[in-house]
């Protein structure tokens, strides 16, 4: 059952459609404040709030401590000789990791990291049961979405 997005505060970001974003159907400036999202979201609604809501939690993301963050990356990590994501962003990254780039926090696990983040809180608050890309264990998603309860009570902000 998926959960309610919990409120959101922090500075407005700008969401623009664009007629075309080339291969990706969604880009994010952290600095601009601004979320890109191709036009061809529109004709899928449940794609379009999945998108959209990926792309807000690389907002939030960013403003996690370094420990909460941590303790994300410990779920990652107890996964990992599992199969499956909620989403390609963040399934095609898990399957590069090589050991090193797990055992020393690498740019690329923490990219994954991040992804996995973003796509968990769209498995979880857009409202989908079902999707080709969520192909991760009810297991470990039982778990995601502990940790996401834990961290972001609903009536609780989250800081973007």
């Amino acid at each position: 059952m998926p959960l309610r997005l919990p409120p959101l505060s922090g500075r407005p970001i700008r969401v623009e459609l664009r007629r075309s974003l080339g291969p990706h159907l969604a880009a994010t400036s952290i600095p601009r404040r601004l979320i890109l999202l191709d036009s061809q979201l529109l004709r899928t609604r449940h794609d379009f709030d999945r998108i959209l809501i990926h792309e807000i939690f690389h907002f939030a993301w960013l403003r996690l401590s370094n420990a909460t963050r941590r303790s994300w990356e410990e779920i990652l990590q107890s996964e990992l000789n599992s199969r499956g994501e909620l989403g390609w962003s963040s399934e095609w990254r898990k399957q590069k990791l090589t050991r090193a780039d797990r055992a020393l926090r690498s740019p690329a696990w923490r990219r994954y990291a991040c992804e996995s983040f973003c796509d968990s809180a769209a498995w979880l608050y857009a409202g989908l049961r079902h999707h080709p890309e969520f192909t991760l264990a009810n297991l470990r998603r039982r778990r995601r979405r502990t940790w996401f309860t834990r961290h972001f009570p609903p009536a609780s902000p989250v800081r973007i």
